[in-house]
């Protein structure tokens, strides 16, 4: 074991609310149980479950730290027991179930992963949470293929940066939808086939005009609320939507006839309440399909701004505002 010391710095939430709740505080640093191993995190992403946990919308599942922060990178400095991979020294990456935001995490080894070659800590750190959403949903629940359309609500999103750039790597065609021109020119700029301002146009007309009329075969969406039924109108036959968040409410009045006529599916997941087999199985598929990718440059984590551990409050502010493209990380070291 290397020379880990009894306390830490980390984030803690003092209470629910905005972004000024969040305050470094001096915790124990967390002994690696069966199966984990302890890592010295030099870099952490911030995600929008962070806000949810933050604002109390999102309570840790059971086991987990209270402290924030679900994907990490930095270095191996001790292993639980039943560690096989993994050793001291190792440079990693690994989804958590929280605890990112420390200067010690503990992480399941089956859900870290080998740094991919030419990339930094930060943008290590910026793909777990992202990329095993991406990969779990479009892939393995939506089934999208090569020469099929998606759509992808919130595409400067960090998670619609990750599905337009690997949906074009899989060889679909991509439609994505953001909030500002320059926010539709970066979603071209990353691969996007098509971008729609949805403040000043409407997505379905917009992506029923792309299709000659088909739909969409895949819909990515987070935004729930009144989208959901107009996703049912966007959607082609046979169109399957997969839900990762609510961030427009979870109620919505919707006329299902549509589900019926064009034989849709309509599925979602969440991520950190899956069980330690079910992520360890994503993180081996994001290994063998994604990590080439990465490697041979055809597939980046885009990344907005990084702030220093100390300064999470703007970080979050800045997630609050939405004015980002791609990510917000936290950098550790």
């Amino acid at each position: 074991m290397a020379n880990v010391p009894a306390e830490m710095t980390a984030i803690g939430i003092s209470q629910p609310g905005g972004p000024e709740v969040l305050v470094p505080q001096k915790r124990p640093v967390p002994a690696p149980k069966d199966g984990e191993v302890l890592v010295k995190v030099a870099a952490a992403g911030v995600n929008r479950p962070d806000v949810q946990q933050r604002i109390g919308a999102y309570p840790p599942p059971p086991g987990a730290p209270d402290i924030p922060g679900l994907e990490i990178a930095g270095t191996v400095v001790a292993l639980g027991p039943n560690v096989k991979r993994w050793k001291v020294g190792d440079k990693i990456t690994a989804l958590v179930h929280g605890g990112g935001y420390g200067e010690y995490c503990a992480a399941y080894a089956d859900h870290a992963l080998p740094i991919p070659k030419g990339l930094s800590m930060v943008e290590a750190a910026a793909l777990p949470e992202t990329f095993f959403t991406v990969w779990s949903n479009l892939f393995d629940r939506a089934g999208l293929k090569a020469g099929e359309t998606l759509l992808i609500h919130g595409g400067t999103s960090g998670i619609g940066t990750t599905a337009i750039q690997l949906a074009k790597a899989f060889g679909a065609r991509v439609i994505a939808t953001a909030g500002s021109d320059d926010k539709c020119d970066a979603c071209v700029k990353l691969g996007a086939d098509v971008a729609i301002n949805y403040k000043t146009q409407d997505f379905v007309e917009e992506t029923k005009k792309a299709t000659e009329k088909k739909g969409a075969n895949v819909i990515i969406d987070m935004v729930g609320g009144e989208y959901i039924e107009r996703n049912y109108e966007a959607a082609a036959m046979d169109g399957r939507i997969v839900q990762i968040a609510f961030l427009g409410g979870p109620k919505a009045t919707v006329i299902f006839t549509r589900l019926m006529v064009k034989r849709l599916t309509h599925t979602g997941s969440t991520l950190r309440p899956r069980p330690i087999h079910e992520k360890a199985a994503i993180a081996r598929s994001v290994e063998e399909k994604i990590w080439p990718l990465i490697e041979a440059g055809k597939v980046k984590p885009v990344i907005f701004k990084t702030f220093p551990l100390a300064k999470t409050s703007e970080a979050h502010a800045l997630m609050d505002s939405s004015a980002h493209i791609g990510k917000i990380m936290l950098e550790v070291e």
